[in-house]
């Protein structure tokens, strides 16, 4: 029976040698003295006894054994040599009594290298074994700028922590948000059952996740690893739910959620920016619901009330303006002071209520409306938010950036100094292009225009206080005010004798945004987007072309300002101007040095510098106030490093 054993082993050996060879891959096992770089630039650790991932066990310390085994380290010695029969003998041990005596290997970069134990390493791999005990010593390299080195320095730090090591990622920073995922404090250590219980949930993800993938055929396999798409599973479903699915409710629930990793796959070109609505002409039978097709009903969902907040009002406007644009075709609903907590249940009450549509006014509403839109799929779920990448649900957003260039411009022309400020709410996607936009329009007035950025998110901070203190003559406020505030520190304004006089304002106009929006599942142009071979996650993301958003000048702007605007506005709308062509600068030095050249709409979205005559910074996560970290933990823009 062993020696059957032996036989079906080689067979494994000698297909993977060859397959090996064919593609052009090494065709034995890796050889640690081969690859580990010069003396002097690492460092060795003992780990002590280690249950070692089978797996993750790829090679031989030296090359003495590495001949003898095939990549996947079943052998490739005939049946008749003395190695046939002492691996034959371990066979039989381990049916019998199992194989207890640990082998020695070094762990380097994450993978394991076998110094004694070859053989017992080979039967183990072909009886599945899931872990080999081992006594192991970690070969640590110095410290370089390598994203990979990166990686495993941060998985060291885990592992202190967890001695959890059959885990990995792509990206940086995971496993700190895995820490985090599980409940963790970013220096908490686990315990044994907390260990159990994970192991548990990730062997069983892993096992599924493998299954469904090897299922797919050709283009259709992904090359996400495991960990990369754990993490974002259980950041979309919670730990704490996952943990409790029985294992077919696992299956289920990873087919449904399959084209979510696939975006993992594409990774920076994960969102299609939609930047205009469709513009063909529909006939006047394309624009009315098919036969058949009951009238739309429309839920909103809205973090706080239309006379509490600036940006729930705006957007309960856009919905008035549906029910007088489709007053036949349209109902609508809304639910005000959603939370993170209740807004799943908010959305199933929305579609138990047999809601068509519903949009999500907030990005801290995301992992709500993936969740909801992955259970009910006939179901169309939108989120207002930027740069997500989630496929399932869809996404929207303005340019308000285009509109902010214009109101930087009017400041530049207008202040009594060189001296403006900059108001801003959250630090996420299209807050920085904003800011910087503005920035640019009033150093393209005035060169020696500087803007002084203030949060009104932060904690323990008196805004207006600190304007007064820089003396700034131009502020750019909030957007917009709610209809019970008589306050006028919107727009664009100056102060006189503490008082604002306003210049202009910005304009959402989320009517014209929604009434397009449902136009694309009238017409049929939302199932054309959907048939995107691509299969990105889709954002749409229109401007001042599509009239979705707008500068609204005061009486008292001069009219040849106002007639600046009106170029500016009109060269915007055509595409011949964009704010962010040309030579820029940021705080740090060049950020584009071809006068010729203009920013990607992926590039605008995803800015995370400042323009270099801005005063000011990125708030860090700290120094937030508590009501504004669901956003900005979800969309926030987090600055890269190098």
């Amino acid at each position: 029976m062993a020696f059957e054993d032996y036989v079906k082993a080689y067979k494994l050996g000698k297909r993977d040698y060859q397959y090996r060879m064919l593609h052009g891959m090494q065709p034995t096992v890796q050889v640690l003295d081969d690859i580990l770089p010069g003396r002097g630039t690492y460092s060795e650790v003992s780990l002590g006894l280690v249950q070692i991932p089978a797996d993750q066990i790829v090679g031989t310390k030296t090359g003495g054994r590495s001949s003898a085994f095939a990549g996947n380290f079943m052998p490739i010695l005939r049946e008749n040599t003395e190695f046939a029969s002492k691996w034959a003998s371990l066979s039989t041990s381990h049916i019998q009594e199992g194989i207890r005596e640990p082998i020695r290997a070094y762990e380097y970069m994450n993978k394991f290298y076998v110094l004694e134990g070859n053989k017992r390493v080979s039967v183990m791999k072909f009886f599945d074994v899931a872990a080999i005990p081992g006594v192991v010593t970690r070969i640590v390299p110095k410290r370089t700028e390598e994203k990979e080195n990166k990686i495993y320095y941060e998985f060291m730090d885990f592992y202190e922590l967890s001695n959890i090591n059959y885990i990995w990622f792509s990206e940086e920073g995971s496993f700190a948000k895995l820490q985090e995922a599980v409940g963790k404090e970013p220096e908490e250590t686990w315990s044994e059952d907390d260990k159990l219980t994970f192991s548990s949930v990730y062997r069983r993800f892993s096992a599924e996740y493998y299954q469904i993938n090897d299922s797919q055929k050709g283009d259709d396999e992904l090359d996400v690893l495991p960990g990369d798409a754990f993490l974002s599973f259980i950041a979309l479903y919670g730990y704490a739910d996952i943990c409790e699915k029985t294992t077919k409710e696992l299956k289920n629930l990873i087919a449904d959620t399959w084209e979510e990793f696939k975006l993992l796959e594409k990774k920076e070109e994960a969102v299609d920016l939609k930047l205009d609505p469709n513009n063909e002409k529909k006939s006047l039978l394309n624009l009315l619901l098919p036969t058949g097709m009951t009238k739309l009903k429309i839920a909103f969902l809205y973090a706080k009330t239309a006379s509490s907040s600036a940006w729930t009002y705006a957007h309960e406007l856009g919905r008035l303006h549906l029910d007088q644009a489709f007053p036949e075709k349209v109902s609508t609903v809304y639910y005000d002071n959603v939370t993170e907590e209740n807004a799943n249940a908010v959305i199933e009450d929305a579609i138990a209520n047999e809601c068509d549509i519903i949009f999500t006014t907030s990005p801290a509403f995301v992992q709500a409306s993936v969740k909801a839109a992955i259970a009910h799929p006939d179901v169309r779920i939108l989120n207002c938010s930027l740069n997500t990448s989630h496929r399932y649900i869809r996404t929207y957003y303005a340019r308000m950036h285009e509109a902010k260039f214009l109101m930087g411009a009017i400041a530049g022309a207008m202040a009594d100094n060189n001296k403006l400020a900059y108001v801003a709410d959250l630090p996420i996607y299209g807050s920085i292009a904003n800011i910087n936009a503005f920035a640019l329009g009033a150093k393209m007035i005035n060169p020696r225009a500087e803007v002084y950025l203030e949060w009104t998110s932060l904690k323990d901070r008196d805004i207006y206080e600190n304007i007064r203190r820089t003396g700034a003559s131009c502020i750019s406020g909030m957007d917009m005010v709610i209809p019970e505030d008589s306050s006028r520190y919107f727009g664009i304004y100056t102060l006189e004798n503490d008082w604002p006089r306003s210049l202009a304002m910005p304009l959402w106009h989320w009517g014209k945004f929604y009434e397009r929006l449902v136009r694309t599942i009238m017409d049929g142009t939302w199932k054309y987007d959907d048939k995107s071979p691509e299969k990105k996650a889709i954002n749409y993301w229109w401007g001042m072309s599509s009239e979705v958003i707008d500068v609204i000048c005061s009486k008292n702007l001069p009219i040849g300002t106002k007639r600046l605007v009106d170029l500016l506005k009109k060269t915007i709308s055509s595409g011949e101007f964009n704010p962010f062509s040309g030579i820029l600068y940021s705080q740090e030095g060049m950020v584009q040095g071809d006068p010729h050249v203009t920013l990607s709409p992926d590039q605008i979205a995803k800015m995370d510098w400042l323009a270099e005559n801005v005063q000011g910074s990125l708030p860090k996560e700290y120094e937030l106030q508590d009501q504004a970290k669901p956003a900005v933990l979800q969309q926030g823009v987090k600055k890269k490093e190098g």
